[in-house]
């Protein structure tokens, strides 16, 4: 079941210690409560930054460079994450409450206890990347790459994938069934280890006979 996760700053555990941040991000630089609301920030380059305990409230992003970051109890809320570099970064404990992800360079990164809920994910980026008790809940995800990750304890509750790309995948305990729809591009062969429905695998046969080289005649 898809664990709780906080729909106002004010439920935030640590709210009362969190204080406004001003000025650009930087390298390396270690946020402790730090409070972003609002604004744009453009190419900007806060590259192996630590974030702990932070809030991004209504935070627009765009072609920031966030490699190699890491984010531990970190709250986004209606987000707008275009065109950032989030490769290698590490996250653990940590939601996307509502909001975009869209252009975002995610792979190699490391998810842990990680929740999206409500959010939209389109070209994201997440090859050989580490998914652990990571939950995408009334999600679309559209044209997300999982090529060559690792995915363990994975759900997609009340979410809608399309374009989704399993190809080299390692799954293992990963649960489809609760998604809308269940829409993959390749890597049919990469749902060894993931639960789906009996509804499901009928709308995937055709694709899974592909797969396997089956042609399907009826006369």
């Amino acid at each position: 079941m898809p664990r709780s996760v906080p729909e106002q700053l004010a439920d935030l555990p640590y709210a009362e210690l969190l204080h406004p941040h001003t000025g650009p991000l930087r390298r390396d630089e270690r946020y402790d409560t730090a409070h972003f609301d609002g604004g744009q920030r453009t190419d900007e380059s806060g590259a192996g930054a630590a974030f702990l305990e932070c809030a991004f409230t209504g935070v627009a992003l765009s072609g920031v460079k966030l490699r190699q970051a890491r984010f531990n109890e970190v709250w986004v809320q209606a987000g707008r994450w275009v065109a950032c570099d989030l490769s290698d970064t590490e996250w653990q404990d940590s939601s996307f409450v509502g909001g975009v992800l869209a252009g975002i360079a995610g792979h190699g990164s490391a998810l842990r206890r990680v929740v999206f809920r409500g959010c939209k994910l389109e070209a994201v980026n997440l090859r050989a990347a580490v998914l652990r008790d990571v939950v995408f809940e009334d999600c679309l995800l559209r044209d997300v790459d999982f090529g060559d990750a690792k995915l363990t304890g994975v759900s997609f509750p009340g979410s809608t994938l399309e374009e989704v790309r399993l190809r080299g995948a390692v799954l293992s305990k990963v649960d489809l069934r609760g998604a809308a729809r269940l829409g993959l591009a390749d890597g049919h062969r990469g749902l060894r280890g993931a639960v789906i429905s009996s509804p499901q695998l009928l709308e995937l046969a055709p694709q899974f006979a592909q797969a396997l080289g089956i042609e399907v005649k009826d006369r």
